[in-house]
């Protein structure tokens, strides 16, 4: 089975169109979000909406979280405050509802799948194999090998050899005697450099990942952001990727 992998699409409708439109592209089976699908961008309504007429298994996500009232924005920086809390009211109930219903783990036969940490911590941040340290035992208490999660908005793959890189369109196949976490990237506010739109794919019976960058317009997003009267910073940093 072919599962396209998503994560932190933060109210970018643009690069999420985009992004599904490459996933049916390559023939995928499944689109599984990783969360964020708020905060940040100017269509949080839109973006939800989209996922949930195509019923897309969604984890909650820490933007989610405060958006939809079952969190509080604390540590939260000035920008992403302003942000989600603008997000709040724009958020109809019906969208507010869906996203309090959703889980904070998905977990697959072949995979777990996490927004920031299994099995429930939406606010860690994942950046290197020290960080996945702590979490082994859980993969490990539910016989998998393989975690993907979210929340930084950087691609990389991560095992004890180390972290691996990865160009657009390679594959990496795994090795079942090892665990890997995988973060496919932002959809919607990439922060490696590269303003495209990341995601990935998963196939099960090859045991394969593989990345992907997706063009959109991106000039559009930025612009949609000013409309709305949100902050110029997040407008540029779509065009930087940062």
């Amino acid at each position: 089975m072919r599962f396209g992998i998503i994560s932190d699409i933060h109210a970018n409708l643009n690069a999420l169109e985009a992004t599904l439109d490459a996933l049916e592209d390559h023939n995928v089976d499944q689109i599984i979000c990783l969360g964020d699908v708020v905060g940040y961008n100017a269509n949080p309504n839109e973006c939800v909406e989209l996922l949930r007429v195509r019923a897309i298994p969604t984890i909650l996500g820490n933007h989610d979280a405060v958006a939809c009232g079952l969190d509080e924005p604390y540590g939260f920086n000035p920008i992403a405050l302003a942000t989600v809390l603008w997000t709040r009211e724009q958020l109809s109930e019906e969208n507010r509802n869906w996203l309090r219903a959703l889980p904070s783990v998905l977990e697959f036969p072949e995979f777990i799948a996490v927004h920031g940490a299994p099995p429930e911590d939406h606010n860690t941040y994942l950046f290197s194999w020290e960080d996945v340290i702590p979490y082994l035992g859980f993969l490990r208490e539910k016989g998998k090998s393989l975690c993907f999660f979210g929340h930084t908005h950087s691609p990389g793959i991560f095992s004890a050899d180390g972290m691996y890189s990865l160009d657009e369109e390679s594959k990496f196949h795994l090795n079942h005697s090892k665990i890997f976490f995988i973060n496919p990237g932002s959809v919607g506010q990439p922060r490696d450099g590269n303003p495209q739109a990341a995601c990935g794919i998963y196939d099960s019976e090859e045991n394969s990942y593989q990345q992907l960058r997706i063009n959109y317009p991106v000039e559009e997003a930025a612009a949609h952001v000013l409309e709305a009267g949100l902050p110029r910073f997040l407008a540029e940093r779509l065009l930087l990727g940062r």
